[in-house]
């Protein structure tokens, strides 16, 4: 065996090749995870500024978007549905309070173009003066990367119904 880099030099460059490989893949996934974080956060956060066309661009503009929320008459299939929302988020009685994302884990697809992520969410506001909102929402979502860009596709809240029968009239069952 030559030692001098008949074999041992060969197997450096690849060892190398590899390392470096395996870098650049990391620093792409976290690059992308970053990105989609900013989706997320921008998704919800929005609403603090009123900032309509930051929230548009983190959702699928088409029939594919779909939602279920925290309340039994939040579900929103497509874009055309969701965007009737609007005119009571727009409305100068609501006021974001509070948009606080904890715990948040992303994952990305083999592929690349599908990511789905879980957290929890406190998302409080006012309606004419008065509390809305919820604290501990389990949020789920999963964005597409279309045309270089993540937007949501399905997105989906709920409460744990120990804590929200906690907080209810100890009279109703």
């Amino acid at each position: 065996m030559n030692l001098n880099g008949g074999v041992i030099l060969p197997l450096i460059g690849v060892l190398m090749m590899n390392v470096t490989g395996n870098e650049a893949a990391i620093s792409d996934s976290e690059t992308e995870k970053a990105a989609i974080a900013r989706v997320i956060r921008d998704s919800i956060c929005w609403a603090l500024t009123k900032d309509r066309p930051l929230q548009e661009s983190t959702m699928a503009h088409d029939e594919d978007l779909f939602i279920y929320w925290t309340s039994s008459d939040m579900a929103i299939a497509g874009w055309n549905r969701y965007v009737k929302l609007f005119d009571t988020w727009m409305d100068p009685r609501f006021k974001a309070t509070v948009t606080e994302i904890r715990d948040l884990r992303i994952h990305i697809s083999r592929s690349g173009d599908v990511s789905w992520f879980s957290a929890m969410l406190d998302d409080l506001g006012e309606w004419d003066g008065k509390p809305t909102g919820a604290r501990d929402i389990r949020w789920t979502g999963v964005l597409e990367k279309r045309n270089g860009k993540w937007v949501f596709v399905q997105m989906h809240g709920s409460q744990a119904a120990d804590k929200v029968l906690a907080h209810k009239d100890p009279d109703i069952r």
